[in-house]
């Protein structure tokens, strides 16, 4: 009886830990694949001469955005199952913003970040 109980003891706990080592192997398994996945995606769009800029959403499913093909600048309203092109902008128009946004975004951290908004509380 003592014997038959270690038993099932030494079961389970095998069980477990063959659990436990097929959920890490699936995790590792998910994460190699989606940073494979993601290599991918980013040689394939990499030298392209459509970028988007800058999104803004006004409702649920419309959104402004502000995209560079080439040189020109436009900036569109994306709606669910339409696009519309609201106008071409001036270089000057997105240079000023963007280099001014890219900046404040390149030379602060997490750390700084989080600093700054436990300031503000």
């Amino acid at each position: 009886m003592l014997l038959s109980s270690a038993s099932k003891r030494f079961d389970s706990i095998g069980q477990l830990l063959t659990v436990t080592l097929i959920f890490i192997f699936v995790l590792a398994l998910t994460y190699f694949a989606t940073k494979l996945t993601a290599g991918l995606q980013k040689g394939r769009l990499a030298g392209s001469n459509v970028e988007v800029l800058e999104t803004f959403k006004i409702a649920p499913t419309k959104y402004i955005q502000v995209v560079r093909i080439g040189e020109k600048y436009f900036s569109y309203i994306v709606c669910k199952d339409t696009v519309t092109l609201l106008g071409e902008l001036t270089k000057e128009d997105i240079t000023a913003f963007h280099k001014a946004e890219t900046e404040t975004a390149v030379n602060m951290n997490f750390k700084e970040i989080l600093d700054k908004f436990r300031k503000q509380s």
